[in-house]
């Protein structure tokens, strides 16, 4: 058995969907799980939405047709009948987020699941239907129905064993059986409220269900060529990684790296599970493969970069130490509210924090230290990873650069930079 997943750049256009027919004639009689992304940009349209609900920043109605206007253009590329099913189900959903909009807002974290979510429902019922408009005979599963979390709305802690149980009580192979469709991103709790698992979470969704089914492998399908080493929207000389250890993998996911989120190389690494990286537009290609025992090849400097970055100077009133108890009170203000910290740094009497700057968590998080600290700030930054870098390398990146801070370790260096507008 093996897991694929398909982003939303895969399934942007109803040229993407017919494409994956392509691929899966590549793997005939396989038995598959495959877990599918929001279509195109629809997870920051929805945000958008989301924003004006909470925020009443813009009319909720005119955002929301934008979006039931694209599905019903691909779902009227893709189906000769109109009278599919999968109209009643899309326009289902578009009815329950209609209701969600009628209430009086809650939280936003919580808001933000309750609507987002519905990228990904659409987009895996309009690709399930299609596959079985076109003989590719499948079962359309509920993911909420298989992965529990906890309340943690926007970071949805999964429960492994209780997700574990669920999962193959709703996903059965057999003669009949053998494709299966779902989501990736969502789970729910036990009041079965929709939660999320982290934005781009897809992937974190195919590596659970690689894990709890002893998948043969996981296969992440992108329109690139692989792993490459630097984002080809920086760095026009990307170069392929033919393969990578769970480490390096796992480390260029952690800095940031887009091809693979954060959370999706342990479930593999647990059971030794291969995470294959391979381009939906030429499917028969080699792609990139992390797995047990592998070294990273070709070994050459790997380039993560990160805009809208913020750098917190954090330092006492009274001129006295950030002794360990201060840094405790300031990892609990940060996980408290949600801010991940890229870089850290700290002297005698400071502390500095490198953060993407979501600016609502900034403000409350700088709200909050205040009362006992001095907070110092700079915002429009750029943070460049570079993994096995070398020192020439670092000179031709930083030249004529206003450097805020930088850290080198062995086999790393992190570098936070004014951004080039801002010098």
């Amino acid at each position: 058995m093996k897991v694929f997943k398909f982003g939303g750049a895969s399934v942007k256009d109803a040229n993407g969907v017919k494409n994956i027919c392509e691929v899966l004639k590549l793997f005939p009689n396989e038995q598959l799980i495959i877990v599918v992304s929001a279509m195109g940009k629809t997870t920051n349209a929805l945000e958008r939405l989301v924003n004006a609900f909470c925020n009443k920043t813009e009319d909720v109605n005119s955002i929301l047709d934008e979006i039931r206007i694209y599905h019903d253009e691909i779902m009227n590329q893709l189906f000769v009948d109109h009278a599919n099913e999968i109209y009643k189900k899309v326009n289902n959903f578009f009815v329950e987020i209609d209701w969600l909009l009628e209430e009086e807002p809650r939280s936003y974290d919580f808001v933000y699941d309750q609507l987002v979510s519905f990228g990904e429902l659409i987009s895996s019922s309009i690709v399930s239907a299609y596959l079985n408009q076109e003989s590719n005979a499948n079962t359309w599963v509920d993911i909420r129905d298989c992965f529990l979390t906890d309340n943690n709305y926007r970071e949805g802690k999964i429960d492994w064993e209780k997700s574990s149980i669920k999962s193959k009580e709703k996903i059965i192979f057999g003669k009949k059986n053998f494709l299966y469709i779902t989501q990736g991103f969502i789970g729910s709790t036990t009041e079965n409220f929709t939660t999320t698992l982290g934005r781009e979470g897809s992937d974190y969704s195919a590596a659970i269900l690689a894990h709890i089914f002893d998948a043969e492998s996981l296969t992440i399908w992108k329109d690139v060529p692989g792993v490459l080493n630097a984002d080809p929207k920086y760095f026009k000389e990307g170069q392929k990684l033919e393969q990578l250890s769970y480490l390096d993998a796992i480390e260029l996911a952690y800095y940031g790296a887009s091809v693979i989120h954060p959370k999706t190389i342990k479930p593999l690494e647990n059971k030794g599970i291969p995470l294959y990286v391979k381009s939906f537009l030429n499917p028969q290609a080699k792609g990139t493969v992390i797995g047990k025992d592998l070294e990273t090849k070709p070994l050459v400097p790997s380039f993560i970069f990160k805009n809208n970055q913020v750098l917190l100077s954090i330092s006492s009133k009274d001129f006295s130490f950030i002794a360990e108890e201060n840094l405790s009170a300031i990892f609990g203000v940060c996980a408290t509210n949600n801010v991940k910290i890229n870089l850290m740094q700290n002297s005698a009497i400071s502390f500095s924090i490198c953060a993407d700057y979501e600016e609502l968590k900034i403000k409350k998080l700088i709200e909050l230290l205040s009362v006992e600290y001095k907070i110092r700030y700079n915002t429009n930054l750029q943070l460049y990873t570079i993994r096995h870098y070398y020192p020439s390398t670092i000179d031709t990146l930083i030249q004529g650069r206003e450097i805020l801070l930088e850290q080198r370790s062995r086999l790393t260096a992190q570098i936070v930079m004014k951004s080039l507008e801002s010098q």
